[in-house]
């Protein structure tokens, strides 16, 4: 791709800018709850089982994703986004909100206490996956839609530089606001005042909503006409769809390889931090500044896409994640795992950046809502699929941390899934030498 710097930069009202940064990073925080606080929620308030939330991971996983593909579509032929992204954040806060009396509410339908249970977990199942119906339809089909209408070529990168770094930014915040609502027993045990969190919680999502309702602008794509819903809704998975789009999907395919290297590392990066040989419950301090360190590396990172292309701008983050990959594989001392984890996670949020921006780059006009779905399908739902069972198998088989012969006891995450998670990788750069073919 030839260098973008001598064209001119497309530049985004400031109110525009404020209902990007409102609504991607208040959209953040209520996914960085459902992620990391119905689990706990589901266990500590009605006893769940590893089962239970595996199922409920799932399930909402597969309704995130048929949500997206259908209303994605659905926004396309009406030439609407705004609707959707309001009325869904107004009601996906009220879901939120409802988990604050899901345990008297289970209490007063049941006839005992473990009925009571088994009804909890089933209606927090139920409750997780209409949540994530509202919360997809608003955020990953109409506000993700939306960006794509309302950017070019020229500032994508600048823009997905700063929604990218909002997932983990979203972490801390939830997190440190966690801090407020913890409740720790006499035995040491640690649970959360739930009902007000998810009140407030669901509160904050509620006035994003309001706010998106006054500050946001339709962004007015053309109405679809001519095929059907459901054509429409196939138009994604057709061999023709992906032969005129050629590159969009080698982009779709990168992203999904390097996705699928997160998923073996991140939903046990936490609790291998967390091991007492290596940080300890002291983790956060160590996780808090390389978010942030990452945070600020891709607000400006992402600006590169625009000017150099995104072949050319994603090598350095793919560098980046393997080096810090391979740090954290060998080092467990403190300021190993500072370096390690700051250069993995800039590798990472600066990738997701660059993998973004290409993608909306790509996506053929008339169809931006309907790809919203496939973008959800490629690189979360399949990733999700995929990497955590690559990345329990490496810590099963293993059963030790490497480096300075550390050994841990039992069944726990080891620092091998770094090194998985870099082997997978290193597998993009083979989808990015066909891009650059696709490119000349």
């Amino acid at each position: 791709m030839a260098s973008q710097s001598s064209v001119a930069r497309t530049k985004l009202p400031g109110k525009t800018w404020t209902i990007i940064v409102l609504l991607a990073l208040m959209g953040q925080v209520a996914w960085a709850v459902e992620n990391n606080f119905f689990n706990l929620f589901i266990q500590d308030a009605f006893g769940a089982s590893l089962s239970d939330v595996a199922l409920m991971v799932s399930a909402s996983a597969l309704t995130a994703t048929a949500t997206t593909l259908l209303v994605g579509v659905w926004s396309d032929r009406a030439g609407r986004r705004k609707v959707f992204v309001v009325v869904g954040t107004l009601v996906w806060g009220l879901s939120i909100c409802a988990f604050a009396v899901l345990q008297n509410v289970s209490a007063a339908l049941a006839r005992d206490a473990a009925a009571a249970a088994t009804l909890g977990i089933t209606l927090t199942i139920v409750f997780d996956c209409i949540m994530t119906f509202f919360g997809s339809l608003a955020n990953d089909a109409c506000f993700n839609a939306w960006m794509t209408d309302i950017t070019d070529d020229t500032n994508r990168g600048r823009v997905e530089g700063v929604n990218s770094a909002m997932p983990l930014l979203s972490m801390l915040v939830v997190f440190g606001g966690a801090m407020f609502f913890m409740i720790v027993g006499d035995d040491g045990s640690v649970t959360y005042d739930y009902p007000l969190f998810f009140t407030i919680i669901g509160g904050i999502v509620i006035a994003t909503g309001i706010a998106a309702g006054v500050l946001m602008e339709d962004s007015h794509p053309e109405p679809r006409k001519g095929d059907g819903y459901f054509a429409e809704l196939a138009y994604g998975f057709k061999p023709s769809s992906a032969r005129g789009n050629r590159m969009l999907y080698l982009v779709l395919a990168a992203y999904c390889v390097f996705a699928i290297a997160m998923q073996v590392i991140m939903p046990y990066y936490v609790l291998y931090l967390r091991l007492p040989y290596i940080l300890g419950e002291n983790y956060v301090f160590v996780m808090a500044p390389c978010i942030i360190i990452a945070a600020v590396f891709t607000m400006f990172y992402g600006r590169l896409v625009d000017k150099r292309g995104f072949s050319f701008a994603i090598i350095l983050p793919l560098v980046l994640f393997l080096a810090g990959c391979a740090i954290l594989t060998v080092m467990v001392n403190a300021p190993g795992v500072f370096v390690g984890s700051m250069l993995m996670l800039s590798g990472y949020l600066g990738a997701v950046a660059c993998f973004g921006a290409a993608i909306r780059n790509n996506t053929p006009l008339g169809h931006v809502g309907a790809y919203q779905g496939i973008r959800i399908f490629m690189v979360v739902l399949v990733p999700m699929l995929v990497g955590p069972w690559i990345g329990s198998a490496i810590s099963a088989s293993s059963g030790a941390v490497v480096g300075f012969g550390v050994v841990g006891d039992g069944f726990t995450p080891s620092s091998l899934i770094f090194a998985g998670g870099a082997a997978v990788a290193l597998l993009t750069f083979i989808v990015l030498f066909l891009i650059r073919r696709a490119e000349k």
